[in-house]
Formats: C-alpha cells, structure tokens, sequence
C-alpha cells in the first residue's frame, strides 16, 4: 500500500511535460512455475525512471515421477529507481529498489519445505533494446540482499518443522528477458 501511495504521488508531483509510462513483464518468470509478473514504471526525467513490481505464484504441482507436491508460491512487491545514461527506456540501464516478499517454496529438488518472509534491496542491470517506438525487448541480471524470516519443514504436507529462524541472505533476484510497451 505505502509502495502504491509513493509511486502515484511522484507520478502526480511531476510536471506533464515528458511524461512516459510503460507495462512490462517477464517471459522468464512464467518458466519458472507459473509466476505472474507486471512491472509499471514512470520516466520522471531524461535519465530516471521509477519502477513499480509485482510477482505473484499461488500454483502447486505435482512432480511427474513421484506424484509429490512441488511449488514455488509466492507474493513480492518492489520499489526502486533506474538509472539510463542515454535516454529513458533505451539502451544500458542500473536499477536499485527494495523488496518484501512472502514465499513458500519446495519439492521441487527434495521434499523440504520453507516459508516465510524476505525483505530487503535489490541491483540490477541490464540493456532495452527499441523493437519499435510503444515496444521494447529488455535483457537483464540482478540480486537482492536482505533478512528472511523461515521455517523449514520436513515434507510438504507432514508439518513437521525440521529449522526455523531469521537469517541474511544474497540471493539471485532477476534473469529478465522483459516484453515491455512503452506509451
């Protein structure tokens, strides 16, 4: 909610002139169980963009040789600003943002599970290349830092926790191959 509340607030703060907005989400995500993804930003200036995403995975499965559970479920939420040294939504990019998010995730490996909460900041970076003037085709890699919350538990169903705790993390965060509009 605060994350909305700011985005919005810079968006209405800044002059009309300029304004560009563009849609983006991530092809990747999909491969990676199902995650939905939609990443909105606001170029704000001639080098600055503010970026605002959303990832969110309530999908289970069941792994095809054991029939057991497998899943990657989860919600996540980032803010950030990016930098462009050419022009706003064209060529190289950096970006840093924070992040929350809420995960459960196992069986896809071994039978453990872990859930919990992250939060932290992430960096990323990356090159969008101009398919046409509304369509670009992003490339990026980025990671996030932070503290998890967790629980660990023996299998998926059986509800016995095995580790649980808060602990630092370094995590890759982004592979990006991005379909982004820009308008």
């Amino acid at each position: 909610m605060i994350l909305s509340v700011s985005f919005l607030t810079l968006c209405v703060a800044v002059p009309a002139e300029g304004r560009r907005f563009s849609l983006s989400t991530n092809v990747i995500d999909y491969l990676n169980l199902g995650t939905l993804n939609l990443e909105a930003s606001y170029g704000f200036s001639r080098h600055w963009s503010m970026n605002m995403g959303v990832r969110y995975n309530p999908f289970t499965f069941r792994h095809p040789a054991e029939g057991t559970p497998m899943q990657n479920r989860k919600q996540s939420y980032e803010l950030g600003a990016r930098f462009w040294p050419w022009h706003v939504f064209s060529g190289w990019w950096v970006a840093a943002k924070g992040k929350y998010q809420e995960y459960n995730y196992g069986g896809v490996f071994s039978p453990e599970t872990e859930e919990g909460d992250g939060y932290g900041i992430g960096f990323s970076a990356g090159y969008s290349y101009m398919l046409h003037p509304n369509l670009n085709l992003e490339f990026g890699l980025g990671f996030w830092t932070g503290v998890r919350k967790y629980t660990v538990y023996d299998c998926p169903a059986c509800g016995q926790v095995t580790e649980s705790g808060t602990r630092g993390f370094i995590l890759p965060n982004e592979l990006l191959l991005s379909l982004v509009y820009v308008f």
